[in-house]
C-alpha cells in the first residue's frame, strides 16, 4: 500500500517501487511491479504523462514474439542474440553480451505480458531487418506497431494530460508505411476518411499514443499511483551502495519517498542539457526532436551517488527539419533526404555516404583522433523537384523561411554555403554521370532499399540533379534521444565505479547506458528493447520481493 506521513516541512510518502519517469520503459517496469502485487509510484517531471514514447511513431522490434509466430515466421532468441552480436559496433560484445542475451530471452516475453495485463495490442507490419545481410537477419516477423486504442480507457482513472505528437496521429503505423502520406497527403486522407472519421469520433489513439495509453491504463487499473508536474531531484542512499527512495518537488513542495523495494530510473534522455550535449556531441547539430523535460536528471543523480556512466557519446539521431511544439521552437524528425535527386555534402561541398544508409546517424557522428565530426557541418543539396514530390517540405519552406537556401546555379548555391569554388559542381556533375548509368560508383546507393521495401515513404533510385532552382537545407545531427547513461547489468540494476551493484537502483530505456547505441538493427531498436528493459527491471524487483517475502516467512 502507498502510504504517506506528514513530518515538518516534508510530506514523506512509502512505496514498494518508485518509477522515475512515464515513457514506455517506466510504464513498463511499473505494470510489471505492479502486477506482482508490489505498490509502484510513478513521478512524472513534467505536466504530460508518455515522454518521448508519447510522441512517437510507435515502431516496435520484438525478436521471436508470438503474433511472429501465429503468422508463420519462425524466429528464435538465439537468432536474434546472433543478428544483434554481427551488427554491433566493434569491441561492444565485451561489455553488452550479457545484455543482448537478457534483451533477446525477455522480448516476446514481455510483449505477451503487455498484452495480458494492459488493453494495448499490437500487430506485425511487413517491414524486414534493414541489415539483411548479417547472420540472424529476418525478412519479417520483429517489427510491430500498436493497433489503434480509445482514450476512453483512461477515463474511468480521472484525468490525465498525455503528451500530444508534434503531428497528428490519426494514422496507424501501418498505414503510415503503406499508403505514401509524404508524398501523397491529401489523396491518402481522402482514401482513409472513413478510418480516419471513425477515429476522431471515438477518440482512438494511434502510435505512440495507444502505447502510452495502453500501458498507463494497465498499470492504473493494478493500482499504480501517477504524480506529475514534478521534479525528482535527488536519490536518497544508505551507505555508498545503497539507494532507498528519492526526494521530488512539486508546486512548492519538497517530497521525501521511502521505496523498499527500489528506484527506477526512467527518465529518458540528457539531450536537453546543452551544456553536457556539447561536452559528448561536440560539432554541428540542428535540432532536439524530444520532450525539453529530458535534461538528464537521471543520469546526474545516478552520477552523483557513485553509478558508473558509459555510452555517453551514443544516441537516436538524424536529419530534422524545423518545427514549433507545444509553443517552442522543434525538430521534426522525418526521412526527407530518401529522394532519388538528393545527395548529402560536407563543408568541402563533398558527398560522404551512400544517403539511404540505414544507420545514417552513425555516418553523421563519425569522430576523428580528437573526437570532433567528421562531415559535420553537413548540407542535403537538390534541385526544385524535390519540392514538388514532397508538400510537407514545402510548407516547412514557407513556414521557416531562412530555413531552405536557394539559387540560380550550382557555383552560386555553394557560395550561399561557403563551400569551396567549384567543389558542389564537380560533386553533383559527378554524382549526375552516375545517375546515366544507373550505377552510384562511390556509395552504390542503387542497391539501397533504405528502411526496406514495406515502406513506400522512401524513393530510392538515382536522378540527376539539374532543374533550377537548386536548393540546400542543414543536415547535421538532431537528437531523437541520448542512450547514455548508468551502467547496468542484465537485471537492470545499476553498477558502480567500483564495478558492485547499488542495491535498490534500476535504469532502463534511453536513461541507462543503452546496449543498442547509435547503431541501430531497425526501425523500432529504441522502443522494443526499452520496454524490454523496463519489463526486466519489473521482474527483477518482483523476485526481490518474493525472495524477501520468502525468507521472512521461513524465519
Amino acid at each position: 500500500m502507498l502510504q504517506s506521513e506528514n513530518l515538518g516541512k516534508d510530506l514523506i510518502e512509502h512505496c514498494d517501487v518508485l518509477i522515475i519517469g512515464s515513457g514506455g520503459a517506466a510504464l513498463s517496469a511499473a505494470l510489471k511491479a505492479a502486477a506482482a502485487g508490489l505498490s509502484v509510484l510513478i513521478v512524472e517531471k513534467s505536466a504530460w504523462l508518455g515522454g518521448t514514447t508519447a510522441m512517437s511513431g510507435g515502431a516496435t522490434w520484438i525478436p521471436a514474439n508470438h503474433h511472429a509466430r501465429q503468422a508463420g515466421v519462425e524466429d528464435s532468441p538465439a537468432e536474434a542474440l546472433a543478428y544483434l552480436r554481427a551488427t554491433a559496433p566493434p569491441g561492444w560484445a565485451e561489455s553488452e553480451d550479457a545484455l543482448w542475451r537478457a534483451f533477446t530471452d525477455s522480448a516476446a516475453e514481455m510483449l505477451a505480458f503487455v498484452e495480458k495485463h494492459s488493453p494495448l495490442r499490437f500487430a506485425l507490419t511487413d517491414e524486414a531487418d534493414p541489415l539483411a545481410t548479417f547472420v540472424g537477419a529476418k525478412r519479417q516477423g520483429r517489427m510491430l506497431a500498436p493497433l489503434p486504442l480509445a482514450a476512453s480507457v483512461l477515463d474511468k482513472f480521472g484525468h490525465f494530460k498525455l503528451r500530444p505528437s508534434p503531428l497528428p496521429q490519426f494514422y496507424t503505423y501501418h498505414e503510415v508505411i503503406k499508403h505514401d502520406i509524404w508524398h501523397h497527403p491529401i489523396g491518402v486522407a481522402c482514401r482513409l476518411s472513413p478510418q480516419l472519421v471513425w477515429r476522431f469520433a471515438r477518440r482512438l489513439r494511434t502510435k505512440g499514443g495507444a502505447m502510452v495509453t495502453g500501458l498507463l491504463a494497465g498499470c492504473l487499473a493494478l493500482g499504480c499511483r501517477v504524480v506529475s508536474d514534478a521534479r525528482v531531484e535527488s536519490l536518497l542512499t544508505k551507505g555508498s551502495h545503497q539507494v532507498i527512495g528519492a526526494r521530488y518537488s512539486q508546486q512548492g513542495k519538497q517530497i521525501e519517498v521511502r521505496a523498499s523495494q527500489g528506484v527506477v530510473i526512467a527518465s529518458g534522455g540528457f539531450e536537453g542539457d546543452a551544456q553536457r550535449l556539447e561536452q559528448h556531441f561536440p560539432g554541428a547539430m540542428d535540432y532536439v526532436c524530444s520532450p525539453d523535460s529530458n535534461t538528464g536528471d537521471g543520469q546526474r543523480m545516478a552520477e552523483e551517488i557513485g553509478a558508473q556512466l558509459a555510452h555517453m557519446d551514443q544516441a537516436n539521431m538524424g536529419g530534422a527539419v524545423p518545427w514549433r511544439y507545444l509553443g517552442k521552437p522543434y525538430g521534426l524528425s522525418v526521412y526527407f533526404h530518401y529522394e532519388p535527386n538528393a545527395i548529402l555534402v560536407d563543408a568541402r561541398g563533398n558527398r560522404f555516404t551512400n544517403e539511404f544508409t540505414f544507420n545514417l546517424g552513425a555516418v553523421l557522428d563519425a569522430r576523428n583522433e580528437q573526437g570532433m565530426p567528421l562531415h559535420l557541418p553537413a548540407w542535403l543539396v537538390a534541385d526544385s523537384r524535390l519540392l514538388q514530390r514532397s508538400p510537407m517540405l514545402r510548407l516547412t519552406a514557407l513556414r521557416f523561411q531562412n530555413w531552405m537556401i536557394k539559387a540560380p546555379t550550382l557555383a552560386a548555391l555553394a557560395a550561399k554555403l561557403k563551400l569551396p569554388h567549384g567543389s558542389l559542381d564537380a560533386t553533383v556533375n559527378r554524382f549526375n554521370g552516375f545517375c546515366q548509368h544507373g550505377v552510384d560508383e562511390d556509395f552504390h546507393r542503387e542497391q539501397s532499399a533504405a528502411h526496406g521495401e514495406a515502406d513506400t515513404r522512401f524513393h530510392g533510385g538515382l536522378m540527376d540533379i539539374c532543374q533550377p532552382p537548386f536548393v540546400a537545407v542543414p543536415f547535421n545531427r538532431s537528437f531523437l534521444a541520448t542512450k547514455g547513461g548508468p551502467r547496468t547489468d542484465e537485471s537492470g540494476r545499476v553498477r558502480h565505479r567500483d564495478g558492485e551493484i547499488i542495491r535498490g537502483l534500476f535504469c532502463a530505456g534511453v536513461a541507462m547506458a543503452n546496449p543498442i547505441g547509435t547503431k541501430a538493427v531497425g526501425a523500432g531498436t529504441t522502443l522494443g528493447p526499452n520496454l524490454t528493459w523496463g519489463y526486466i527491471c519489473g521482474r527483477t524487483l518482483a523476485a526481490q520481493s518474493a525472495s524477501l517475502n520468502g525468507s521472512e516467512k521461513s524465519s
